[in-house]
């Protein structure tokens, strides 16, 4: 906090005077908004890339107006997951360290690619590398980003819901009036979709001890609707299975995160959301590694009486980890961790259960939740396997 207001002194018993700034916003180029629509019309297949900034400029239906005219598939960033809900019939998923299976179809088969409320930086954990060969049309309200990562055949500088507003309203006169028949592409999604998730029947609906974490999520899916949820994921492994398949159907919904974050931060996330949000199931998945950095913050949580459900997945090994530390893990076990995180959860005065029976993963869930309804903060350790497949996951640290 700035140090003028740490010591700035506020009479004892007086009213905080605080007004908020009206905030200020801007609309595109009229000019680059018609040609960008003209871009959108005539493409083959254009697929629409949604960042968070959809969801500061609370213009999730905007996108959904303009995806739905177009008959054009939303795919997100994992900052963006949730601008666009995820069970909508044109809904791709996330596209970033890891795809899903609709999502790295489409983006391949993509001729015009329309990045709205995203930077489009180049990182390898939050967002999809674009192949060469696309057209882009990039709208962010930052120009410091447009032109930085991409040849971008036309940029648009303004704010999310005026900019989706205005490349609307230019695709509907382009249509005269009438939005493109979507269902074959809604369709191809499909089986996209249901051939990709078949590929991974095995793993979400495996009984093998240890637990893999894709039954976890599986059975989350299933016990949780995720319109009364709040969820996170951690840094590594818990993030890179759970964005994939965990689908969030409103703003908010997902926290998605991964920049320079470090081990843990899905906590304090979690806490800050029950807070927000009381009315919500606030959950965060992390790690056994996760747990040791950050862990005895649940205390904070009991503290402050902030109901969440912590999920750690503990697998004893940092699993992510194991190519790149062998030599020293030969040495000096540096991969192994472990501990009992239920038993901490519970000296710490929380609510907690270990759970090493798949069969016992969805019971769990529905009485963590039923302790957070009671005003508990609540911990579900997974005994879980070194679990290293992904979705389509490309090289990264971290």
């Amino acid at each position: 906090m700035p140090q003028d207001v740490v010591g700035a002194e506020i009479p004892g018993g007086a009213p905080l005077d605080y007004r908020p700034v009206r905030p200020t916003r801007s609309a595109g180029d009229p000019r680059d908004a018609e040609e960008a629509a003209r871009l959108l019309v005539e493409a083959q297949s254009p697929v629409l890339y949604a960042g968070q900034g959809v969801m500061y400029a609370e213009a999730t239906a905007e996108l959904r107006e303009l995806a739905e005219l177009l008959a054009a598939p939303v795919m997100t960033t994992m900052e963006g997951k949730g601008a666009f809900p995820e069970d909508h019939a044109l809904a791709l998923g996330t596209a970033a360290i890891v795809l899903t299976g609709p999502a790295k179809h489409f983006l391949a088969a993509s001729d015009v690619v329309l990045a709205i409320g995203a930077s489009l930086t180049r990182h390898n954990i939050t967002t999809a590398t674009l192949p060469d060969g696309k057209r882009i049309i990039h709208a962010t309200n930052d120009p410091r980003d447009l032109h930085k990562a991409y040849a971008t055949e036309r940029a648009i500088l303004g704010d999310a819901k005026l900019v989706l507003r205005q490349l609307a309203d230019a695709v509907r006169d382009r249509l005269d009036g009438k939005a493109r028949d979507a269902r074959p592409v809604a369709q191809e999604i499909a089986r996209l979709r249901d051939a990709w998730l078949a590929e991974w029947r095995g793993k979400l609906g495996s009984a093998e001890r240890p637990i893999t974490p894709y039954r976890v999520i599986a059975e989350f899916m299933r016990a949780v609707d995720p319109a009364e949820a709040i969820v996170t994921h951690d840094s590594g492994s818990p993030r890179d299975q759970i964005v994939p398949f965990y689908r969030a159907v409103a703003p908010r919904g997902y926290i998605g995160w991964g920049k320079s974050h470090a081990l843990g931060t899905g906590l304090g996330l979690t806490i800050g959301a029950k807070l927000a949000a009381p009315e919500k199931f606030c959950v965060n998945f992390m790690g056994d590694a996760a747990f040791g950095m950050t862990g005895l913050d649940f205390e904070t949580a009991v503290r402050v009486g902030a109901p969440i459900c912590t999920m750690v997945f503990n697998n004893a090994t940092m699993a992510i980890e194991t190519g790149h530390m062998r030599l020293s893990h030969e040495k000096y076990r540096t991969r192994d961790i472990g501990g009992n995180y239920a038993g901490i959860a519970r000296e710490l005065g929380g609510w907690s259960e270990r759970v090493e029976d798949p069969g016992e993963i969805a019971g769990a869930i529905r009485r963590a939740r039923r302790a957070t309804e009671e005003g508990r903060a609540a911990l579900l350790e997974f005994v879980t396997g070194p679990e290293q497949a992904f979705s389509y996951r490309r090289a990264a640290a971290g």
